[in-house]
């Protein structure tokens, strides 16, 4: 019969085995947990507190003691009180009784700020899927012609159609009635000039595609006009893979430690997918079988895990996936829900782990048109970059690590509602201001704007902030001689900067940056650094000309803050912009351009990518890399941020939030 598991505040119930973990149990009943690593153990977001007594209304005695013994992993991440007050994390914590299960807000999963939108770009419209109208004599004694040949021979007439035709089976099943029914007059739905996938009674002059972006938190899908290139509705949601690991590695190790894992992750995703398309379709007020025409785009463990391919040789050196060219699957053999003959084209991947994303950044933004040499940035846990130009293009991918999605950082989590997402810190005062996701307008020491923690691009700002007040030196240790309230030794004695007091928060305590923060950062970022720097010295520049941050992430990012702390190479700060999800306009662009989705593998086999951990001095640049901005660089472009005087002559965005502050 197992134990009855209840968490709250949901209120959900159970019933699970002997021996489940709360985060499973929890999963199983649709309770959403933080758990950034997967249930590695390592990342402590998923903390819980075991009520006890016997609870009347439920009919059960919980107990701290109905749950197994507190791991070593345990108490390494809980404090002293949380252990005391039967904390647990609920990927450690098995079940051997009844047990009440509080989920703290910190722990709970919020509504991700999702980044949908791109940038206008023009294309020139020629979808693989084309719509053609005919009209065929009917069938008579003296024309002793099938069905299908009729409809071949007026293709064939009327718009020069030279190539084999083919006829899906499921049209074919339908095909005589579908004609009959027409009057003979139908719409004939040609998949690449050679199949037939849909045959539509009368005239059909709108024809429907889907672009997805499948990143490895988010998923981001876009109903098309194929015929005018319009998007008429977009949706996204949660990668609901984000339950077996928040990185791309946790969710290898999963497929590889779980009996049908990645079955599991890749329903998951198709499930996700789908839930996209009933969306999509009922925005448009169209159904499921007009969605006639997709691409996808993702990392490459994204993609084999979608296509049910085991992705662990993905994670082992040489890190070689099973293949890298473009593809085209029948939406049925996916299990998607369109049109059952329609195919799924999936944009090449480039190497191990820079996928078809990267290249739909790359067909998006175009860097092998342009005569500037352009450092293009996706930041994420797995950071992709690519630097060149018209000449010849470089990429690397980069192990920033979770820090930058919220895990290895105190109080860090996603950009959900409650996230600080930016920081100012007063220069004499030491004294913050904090933007927070859901909340309008900057909250200073005093407010109550009720912050659940801090997530990526908060974390960067503060930490370019504490610098450039001189709170951390250029090494990251902070500086002992400042005094106050703000600057403190935390309960483990080490040092720490109070962002929000606990009457601030909306979880009852101090928000703070620790030394350990810090220094997850300068790891991160001197990943994404050494990358770039490689990839300039291979194309043989010291700077790059001009820099883009693609993704969501680079979108909410403060150029100034990312300089400042070295994420990226010195470059004039006119010269930085986000351009959005450029890796969604790519998909967008492959749906609706045939000619796009060639020149995709084009490109995927004109760059050169560059496995930066294996140059000899690796280890060398990466530890000079983790001073803020750099050890050694010059970065001439921020001077006038971090020399004495330093706000008197700010411009552009940081100028606007110093007088923000100001106010």
């Amino acid at each position: 019969m197992g134990y009855t598991v209840i968490f709250q505040p949901s209120g959900r119930r159970g019933k699970v085995e002997e021996g489940t973990t709360l985060l499973d149990a929890a999963r199983g009943l649709g309770v959403d947990i933080e758990s950034l690593c997967g249930a590695a153990r390592v990342c402590g977001k998923c903390k819980v507190r075991i009520e006890e007594g016997y609870f009347q209304k439920f009919g059960i005695e919980s107990r701290a003691n109905n749950l197994s013994s507190v791991l070593k992993e345990e108490k390494e991440k809980l404090e002293e009180y949380e252990l005391y007050n039967h904390y647990r994390l609920a990927c450690c914590a098995a079940v051997r009784g009844d047990v009440l299960v509080f989920v703290p807000a910190e722990s709970r999963t919020g509504g991700q700020v999702i980044l949908e939108t791109g940038r206008k770009r023009d294309i020139s419209i020629d979808p693989v899927v084309k719509n053609y109208y005919i009209e065929m004599p009917s069938a008579a004694m003296d024309d002793q012609r099938d069905d299908f040949e009729r409809i071949r021979s007026a293709l064939v007439q009327r718009y020069g159609l030279q190539r084999p035709i083919y006829l899906d089976y499921p049209v074919a099943k339908t095909l005589s009635e579908t004609i009959r029914r027409a009057g003979w007059k139908v719409t004939v739905s040609v998949w690449d000039e050679k199949e037939i996938i849909k045959v539509s009674p009368g005239l059909v002059e709108n024809l429907w595609g889907v672009a997805v972006d499948i990143g490895s938190t988010t998923v981001a899908a876009y109903l098309c006009n194929l015929r005018t290139g319009e998007t008429v509705a977009k949706k996204s949601i949660m990668n609901p893979q984000i339950v077996y690991g928040e990185d791309i590695l946790s969710r290898i190790t999963y497929s590889l430690t779980n009996k049908n894992g990645l079955e599991k992750m890749s329903k998951a995703i198709v499930g996700g997918i789908n839930s996209l398309l009933d969306a999509l379709v009922e925005e448009a007020r169209l159904t499921n079988e007009d969605i006639i025409d997709m691409v996808l785009v993702g990392n490459t463990v994204m993609h084999h895990i979608m296509l049910s391919i085991d992705p662990a040789y993905v994670g082992r050196v040489p890190f070689t996936p099973a293949f890298k060219c473009g593809i085209d699957i029948k939406a049925r053999d996916l299990g998607l829900k369109m049109n059952k003959s329609s195919y799924v084209h999936w944009l090449p991947l480039e190497a191990g782990f820079v996928g078809a994303d990267n290249i739909a950044v790359l067909i998006a933004e175009e860097p092998y048109r342009q005569e500037e040499a352009t450092l293009i940035v996706d930041i994420g846990t797995n950071g992709e970059i690519v630097f060149g130009n018209r000449e010849r293009l470089f990429s690397t991918s980069c192990a920033t690590g979770p820090a930058l999605e919220g895990a290895h950082i105190k109080y860090g989590m996603r950009a959900a509602f409650g996230a600080i997402e930016g920081v100012m810190i007063d220069p004499q005062t030491k004294v913050p201001r904090v933007k927070i996701i859901g909340e309008e307008g900057w909250f200073k020491a005093g407010d109550k704007p009720l912050a659940r923690g801090i997530c990526g691009s908060g974390i960067i700002d503060v930490c370019a902030e504490m610098f450039k007040t001189g709170i951390i030196d250029g090494t990251g240790r902070f500086n002992r001689q400042i005094s106050g309230p703000r600057v403190r030794r935390g309960a483990d004695g080490k040092m720490e900067y109070v962002l929000c007091f606990a009457g601030e928060t909306a979880i009852g305590r101090d928000i703070t940056v620790t030394q350990g923060d810090i220094r997850a950062i300068q790891l991160a970022k001197s990943a994404l650094y050494c990358g770039a720097e490689y990839l300039m010295q291979k194309f043989g520049v010291e700077k790059p000309d001009r820099i883009v941050f693609a993704g969501a992430f680079g979108s909410f990012i403060n150029k100034e803050s990312a300089m400042v702390i070295g994420m990226v190479p010195d470059c004039d700060l006119e010269k930085v912009c986000a351009v959005g999800n450029a890796a969604g306009d790519g998909a967008k662009l492959a749906l609706l351009s045939a000619k796009k989705r060639q020149e995709a593998e084009e490109i995927a086999k004109k760059v050169t990518f560059i496995e930066t951990a294996a140059e000899p001095d690796f280890q060398i640049r990466f530890a000079e890399a983790l001073s803020f901005p750099h050890k050694r660089h010059n970065f001439s472009s921020i001077h006038h941020l971090i020399e004495d005087g330093r706000f008197q002559h700010l411009n552009g965005d940081d100028r606007n939030r110093r007088a923000k502050f100001d106010r």
